[in-house]
Parts: structure tokens; C-alpha cells; sequence
């Protein structure tokens, strides 16, 4: 007969130990992790349509994408921008329009169920500044109907309210080249019968942008600006030119990983270099040509294109869920991870030097090379995770990477992702805004991030910088208690980020406002005990907190409710089971809808390593949580280690004592209702 305790026991060390070795065995052998990232189907539409902009077709490569976009057809025609979401209009048109350039025939039921649903979204006068660019390069709408992006806009004074560092780093990356594009309009006109003039609610009217108040403004500027360019009034254009070009020639050259490692930002830089004259053939053509198809997936589950690559990002948060688990320093993957992590150290003064032109060069990008855009929040997460991993052979580095962090501080109190004070609201009403992401404005993720790290440190409420950034989370709380996630979905990602970065500089967690936060989370837990945001809460925060669950999102919000003391609450309990019951027997979680944020509203994108590294963590955190408390058998809880002397003893940990490590942590689990499902389980189990 299996003793319940026993099982119970057994049962949660091996959901902890095989999530463990299951991460430990995707670890690439130079120490970093890597997932995925998967995207809509716009990728492989844009490169259909580059493809044949450029008279260079692959066909077999075509058929690939092709296949890849059918694969996404919704039934009613069209194309959506994540899981389950909507038809949407510029998917559709950037869909319809790849299949007619690969031969498909006007009368093909695809195309007619995809033209009437697309016609039902507003045809192609409804579609944005990105996607007009393409259908301009195919003579498929003229330039006047594409806002006007000036090459001159790199000349522009830095006290300009617009300049081109008034942006954020990746509208930079795409107005660049973009800039040079609109200047050579370089349009191949297409044979009649794979044009897609039908898509059009009204084929004899240029389809302009319309609206009121400063946006209209702007949009008389864009006309001007037009007018100046047909009449050719450009004595700065040759220096602006030359300019741009050295500009994107600098951040695709040796040592980065394309224009800024993004998809939209490569590819217009290879349009930019053929308009300018560089040849297939040309080095640096070739070398962002390269570049692009190391983003390109072929496997048995098809093809498909990335947008870019994450590891530092997906290295950090693994490593942080490792450590906390109980892997110490001294383990070969700990140990490769934190050297690595290391290596990619950014130690020049990139983009963000313009706008805060003060600190040590330090900070880590996102990808493999993007050296000129090191981010507040890749650098965070990596300072986090070597702290957590045990790294104290270097203290120079933490004194000038968290100097380099506080520099970052907005006005506002909060942190954004790439730039200082890059939030003028102005700036979004410029016609080529319409991407929602023209501007890098403080976030409430960010910043807790940032707090999470410095608490870690020592840093507590009286810092300047502490204080400002507790203000500016007070203020940007949402009324019913949670927070806005801009680069995760969505209120769970914010709320749960908001209240561990809190509880890390020692707030206190009691206060009405922070209980709010986890009275909010509580209220949204599903039925079965899990979390799930739909990224429709983007469009309509009305249903912020609703949706399928998800083991990110879950994981994300037990790690919010475990910011708290109180961890044997009812919704923990629940939240921990939902996440042992759904772990796959190889230790990993299975997840199919997306939870990362690109452009809110415009682009998500499935971080394919969430759904393991992050319910890891959270169970980790909750082993801690409950371990200090000192559950004891007949329910009375008398907390007996902080949570500095468990950290300290986790980092001290080395990996011949891991066993007696989990045995610590879950020493008290069997008394805790989490998992009184879980004994009946082994007992009907046991009874056959």
C-alpha cells in the first residue's frame, strides 16, 4: 500500500526534479537556452513579397511559406495576428497578396473567401504604414498613400522634439532604412493578374489617412512634406543619404547579428542596401543576407521565420528557476550558464548614450549581437541571475551595472526598455506611428524588474530611486488593483512582476494598495486552478484577467501571490496543483497560445521557453515560501527562516547536497490542502 505522505512527498520532489533536468538537458553546450520564438504569419508573407520585389524567387522556398500561410487561413478567410484571435486586416492583405504573387488564381476558393473578408475589414484602405510599404514596393498603392519618412529626420537637432533618438530603439531601426526606401521608391510593377486592386473598397481614390486634432496636423506636415519632394527642394538630401547609410551600415557589420537582430529592421535594410546600389553579391549584402535566414525554421513541424533570436533573455530566466530550485553554483550547467552570460557583456556606448551619455558602457541585448541596444530589462533579469546563481567574483560588475541601471530612471519614476526619457507623447501622432510602439515609455514591468534586482542588492524604501519608482507604481496601478504588462500578457504579467519587485525592496506587504494586487489575482484564478490572459485584453482591458490557462501565466501569477507570506492560501494551493498535474512526464509543460508582447495590439510572439522555465521558478518559490513559514503537522504556521537565510543557504548550495536541499523544502508539503487531491489520487490509485 503507498503511504499518502510518502507519495506526497515523492510527487512534488520529482515534479521540481524533472522540470530541473528537462531544462538542464535544452541547455546549448556553450552554457546558453534558447526556445523558439513563434510569430503570425506576416513574416513569410514579407518574404514572399520581398522575394519577388527583388526579381530573385526561390520556388521552393516560396512553397514553404506558402504552406506556412495556408496553415493560418481562419475559416472565414482571413489571417489573425495571434491564436484564436481575429480576422485582421493587414495579415489578410499581406496573406492574400503572397499567395496571388505565387500563382494562386483569383477564382481559387482561398482567395475569394479571404477577398470578402477582407473586403468586410475595410479593404486596403485600412491597412497600416508597415504593410502599405510592401504594396508600394509591388506598385499595389501608390508612395502618396505611404507616410513620408524624410532621410533628412537623421540631420535633425537633438532639441528637436522630433529627432530621430525622440523614438524609441525600434522605430529607429525600421525609419532608417524605411528613410532611404522613400527616397528611390523602388517600385517593380506587376503583371495585372497578380495585382490585388479587388482588395480596394473604392479602387479610384488614393486611400489616405484621416483624423482630427494633432494627428491631422501631422498629416498636413506628411502633404508638405510630399509636395517638397515632387518638387525636389532637398539641398540636405545627399548628406542625409550618406548619412542613413553609414548609420545602418555601422549596426550591420561585423559584430551584430543584422539591423538590430530584428526581422522588420533586416529586411528593410536589405531593400535600403539594393536601392542604393549594393549587389547580391556585395559582402555586406550578403552578410545581411545571411543574417536573415539564420532566422528561418525548417523542421518536421514546417517551415517558419522568427523574428529574432532571445538568449539572453530565455538564459536568464532559466537560470534564475534553476537556481532557486536548488541547482547550486558548483553545477556544470550553472556554471556554463553564468559564463556565458558573462561573456555577452556590452561593454560600448550604443544607442542609448545619446540620451544618457553618463554612465560605464555595461548592459546585455536581448539576442546573440545587437551590441548598439543593450535593454533595462535583459540587464536586470541577467544581474538577477547571477546574483541568485551565487556569481560574487566580480563585484565591479554589480557596482557598474546597477549605476548603468539607475542611470535609466525616467523622470517619472519608472524604467522603460532601451532609452532614457524617450516618451513624448507627441511623437505618437506622426503618420508612420501607427506600428503603437513609436515611443519607449516607462512600463510597470520594467521598473519592478529593475526593483527586483536592487532589492536583491540591499537597495530599501528611503533611496531616491526606490521611492520615486514605489510612487510611480502607486500611480499606474489600475483601479480594481492590477497592472499593466507591456512585454508580457498582460495584467497577470504586470500585477505579478509589480508585487515580487515590491516585496524585494522590503515594502510593506500589507498596505491596502499591494493587497489589492493579490486580491486581484485571486479573483481572476480559473476553475481549475490556473491562470489565462487573452491578448484580447489589449483591445479591450475589460477582459484583463480572463482566458484559457495557460502554465506561464499560472506560473506567473503564483509567483505575485507568493510575493506574499501567507503562501498556504487557498488560491496557491490550487495554482501549485494546477501546475504538478499538468507538468508532462518529461518534466516539461505543454502551452499553444501565445503570452509574450512585441507591439501591443500590432505583434505578439510565443516564447516557446516560457512554459517550462517560468512554473519552475514558481514552484521553487513556492517550496521557499512554505519552508519558511514552518507548516507544521497540525496546521500551525511559525515562520522559521527568513527569506535573506534561505537565499543565502540557496546559494551556498552545492549540487552533491540537492538532495537534501528538496528534502528541506518540502519537509512540510504533505499537511498542505494543495494536495489532498493528490492523496486521494494515490490512494484510488494504490486500490487500482
Amino acid at each position: 500500500m503507498v503511504n499518502d505522505d510518502a507519495g506526497v512527498h515523492v510527487l512534488l520532489k520529482q515534479a521540481i526534479s524533472r522540470a530541473q533536468q528537462h531544462l538542464i538537458s535544452l541547455q546549448h553546450p556553450e552554457g546558453y537556452w534558447i526556445g523558439e520564438l513563434i510569430v503570425d504569419s506576416t513574416l513569410c508573407s514579407d518574404y514572399v513579397t520581398f522575394m519577388h520585389w527583388a526579381g530573385d524567387v526561390d520556388l521552393d522556398l516560396q512553397q514553404k511559406c506558402i504552406d506556412h500561410i495556408l496553415s493560418r487561413q481562419l475559416p472565414d478567410g482571413g489571417w489573425n495576428i495571434y491564436p484564436e484571435g481575429p480576422s485582421e486586416v493587414n495579415a489578410s492583405v499581406k496573406a492574400y497578396l503572397a499567395l496571388t504573387l505565387a500563382g494562386f488564381s483569383k477564382e481559387d476558393p482561398i482567395l475569394v473567401i479571404a477577398r470578402t473578408k477582407i473586403r468586410e475589414l475595410g479593404g486596403i484602405e485600412k491597412t497600416n504604414t508597415y504593410a502599405r510599404l510592401y504594396l508600394a514596393l509591388l506598385g499595389q498603392i501608390p508612395w502618396d498613400a505611404v507616410p513620408t519618412i524624410p532621410v533628412e529626420f537623421l540631420l535633425l537637432p537633438r532639441w528637436l522634439p522630433v529627432n530621430l533618438y525622440a523614438v524609441s530603439a525600434w522605430t529607429r531601426a525600421m525609419v532608417v532604412p524605411l528613410a532611404i526606401i522613400n527616397h528611390y521608391k523602388p517600385t517593380r510593377v506587376l503583371p495585372a493578374e497578380r495585382g490585388i486592386s479587388e482588395l480596394y473598397l473604392d479602387p479610384t481614390k488614393v486611400p489616405r489617412t484621416k483624423a482630427a486634432g494633432l494627428k491631422q496636423f501631422f498629416i498636413l506636415i506628411d502633404r508638405c512634406l510630399k509636395i517638397i519632394e515632387q518638387n525636389r527642394i532637398l539641398p540636405l538630401r545627399k548628406t542625409a543619404l550618406n548619412v542613413a547609410e553609414q548609420w545602418m551600415l555601422e549596426r550591420i557589420g561585423d559584430g551584430c547579428s543584422g539591423l538590430a537582430a530584428i526581422f522588420p529592421a533586416m529586411l528593410n535594410s536589405m531593400i535600403a542596401l539594393r536601392c542604393i546600389g549594393y549587389p547580391a553579391t556585395h559582402p555586406i549584402y550578403r552578410k545581411a543576407d545571411a543574417d536573415f535566414r539564420e532566422l528561418f525554421v525548417d523542421d518536421e513541424q514546417g517551415f517558419r521565420i522568427q523574428p529574432c533570436f532571445s538568449p539572453v533573455w530565455d538564459t536568464a530566466i532559466t537560470l534564475v528557476s534553476l537556481s532557486r530550485s536548488g541547482i547550486g553554483e558548483s553545477h556544470s550547467a550553472s556554471r556554463k550558464a553564468v559564463g556565458w552570460l558573462l561573456a555577452q557583456e556590452v561593454r560600448i556606448a550604443g544607442d542609448w548614450a545619446v540620451n544618457n551619455p553618463k554612465p560605464e558602457p555595461t548592459g546585455w541585448c536581448f539576442e546573440f549581437n545587437n551590441p548598439f541596444s543593450p535593454d533595462v530589462d535583459d540587464t536586470a533579469m541577467v544581474l538577477l541571475a547571477l546574483h541568485t546563481a551565487g556569481y560574487r567574483d566580480d563585484p565591479s560588475l554589480y557596482d557598474r551595472v546597477v549605476r548603468w541601471l539607475l542611470s535609466f530612471q525616467n523622470r517619472d519614476g519608472g524604467w522603460a526598455a532601451f532609452d532614457k526619457d524617450v516618451q513624448n507623447p507627441l511623437l505618437e501622432n506622426v503618420p508612420f506611428a501607427d506600428h503603437n510602439a513609436i515611443l519607449d515609455p516607462s512600463c510597470c514591468d520594467v521598473t519592478a524588474r529593475v526593483l527586483e534586482i536592487l532589492g536583491d542588492l540591499g537597495f530599501r524604501p528611503g533611496h531616491p530611486a526606490i521611492d520615486r519608482a514605489t510612487l510611480y507604481l502607486r500611480e499606474t496601478q489600475e483601479s480594481d488593483g492590477a497592472w499593466y504588462g507591456r512585454w508580457g500578457v498582460n495584467y497577470i504579467y504586470g500585477t505579478s512582476q509589480v508585487l515580487r519587485g515590491i516585496r524585494a525592496v522590503g515594502l510593506d506587504m500589507s498596505e491596502p494598495w499591494i493587497q489589492r494586487g493579490r486580491d486581484w489575482l485571486e479573483s481572476c484564478q480559473n476553475e481549475d486552478g490556473g491562470w489565462g490572459e487573452t491578448l484580447a485584453s489589449y483591445d479591450d482591458p475589460s477582459l484583463r484577467g480572463t482566458g484559457v490557462s495557460t502554465p506561464s501565466q499560472s506560473a506567473w501569477a503564483l509567483l505575485g501571490l507568493c510575493a506574499f507570506r501567507e503562501v498556504n492560501r487557498a488560491s496557491v494551493e490550487r495554482g501549485v496543483h494546477y501546475l504538478v498535474s499538468s507538468q508532462n512526464p518529461d518534466g516539461s509543460w505543454s502551452e499553444t497560445l501565445i503570452t509574450g508582447t512585441g507591439f501591443p495590439r500590432v505583434f505578439y510572439l510565443k516564447y516557446d521557453m516560457y512554459r517550462n522555465n517560468w512554473p519552475l521558478m514558481a514552484l521553487a518559490r513556492y517550496a521557499m515560501g512554505v519552508s519558511a513559514m514552518g507548516v507544521s503537522a497540525n496546521g500551525q504556521e511559525t515562520e522559521i527562516l527568513s527569506d535573506l537565510a534561505t537565499e543565502a543557504h540557496r546559494d551556498s548550495a552545492l549540487q552533491p547536497t540537492q538532495e537534501a536541499a528538496f528534502s528541506s523544502l518540502i519537509s512540510s508539503f504533505a499537511s498542505l490542502p494543495v494536495f489532498v487531491l493528490v492523496k486521494d489520487l494515490l490512494t484510488k490509485l494504490n486500490h487500482g
